[in-house]
């Protein structure tokens, strides 16, 4: 697979909606995740990423104007013992609470389907980085109608073991802007990821559209130790 540049990939479309990137630095000591959210609506751009223990939660940013939060508020990033989760919705719960339970990452989500948003039909996009004894693998899922058919769930799993160093796996809700959107296409994109967090968490931020985006997550993790580093902006500030 031909690797995109991360910048150019990201700024190609207004609307990329929820994006997950999930990879490996450079000098391969470190696991790089990065989430983000975009917004149309007043509802969905009304949002601020705030910490929650080891993870993160969505909260109005004004809750004088939050209208239905059943889509717009979840915890997006949650830590489960050497495995951390990263989803666009609260599924992150569902996989959270099934894999304490000793089901698979793919088992969790066998038990959900894409959002309920006609004529959308949102794809529900995850992922779960499992960092144990120096060793290191990923795997990320989508869920999403069968172009548009809410009767029909195709269900995707693309799995990483020993990700190469320097590159990651990007994949979003959105193919691009639309009405209605459509579904994300193909399996994750290969992207460039760099050695620095705050260059990593730069690139994506400002390669987003100025008017979409609302928040974005960034975390490296110590392969070694399980350690990590954490940087969240928030256009709502």
């Amino acid at each position: 697979m031909e690797m995109k540049d991360l910048a150019a990939e990201l700024s190609s479309t207004s609307y990329p909606g929820r994006g997950i990137i999930i990879g490996k630095t450079p000098d391969g000591t470190k696991a790089a995740i990065a989430y983000f959210i975009m917004g149309r609506s007043e509802n969905s751009r009304n949002r601020v990423f705030v910490e929650d223990g080891e993870g993160i939660r969505t909260q109005a940013f004004d809750p004088s104007k939050l209208e239905d939060p059943s889509l717009i508020i979840y915890a997006p990033v949650r830590v489960l013992g050497n495995k951390t989760i990263v989803t666009n919705g609260d599924q992150t719960d569902t996989i959270y609470e099934l894999m304490d339970k000793q089901m698979t990452f793919e088992q969790s989500l066998r038990t959900r389907e894409f959002e309920p948003d006609a004529p959308n039909y949102t794809p529900r996009i995850s992922g779960v980085l499992h960092i144990e004894n120096g060793d290191y693998n990923f795997a990320m899922s989508i869920l999403k109608s069968d172009d548009g058919d809410p009767d029909s769930c195709n269900r995707f799993t693309f799995a990483y073991s020993n990700p190469a160093a320097g590159k990651g796996r990007f994949i979003h809700t959105y193919m691009s802007d639309g009405n209605p959107l459509p579904s994300y296409q193909g399996e994750p994109t290969l992207v460039n990821i760099p050695d620095d967090m705050n260059e990593f968490a730069d690139t994506v931020w400002n390669s987003l559209d100025a008017d979409n985006k609302v928040s974005l997550f960034v975390r490296y993790i110590n392969i070694a130790d399980g350690t990590y580093e954490t940087k969240i902006i928030n256009k709502n500030s």
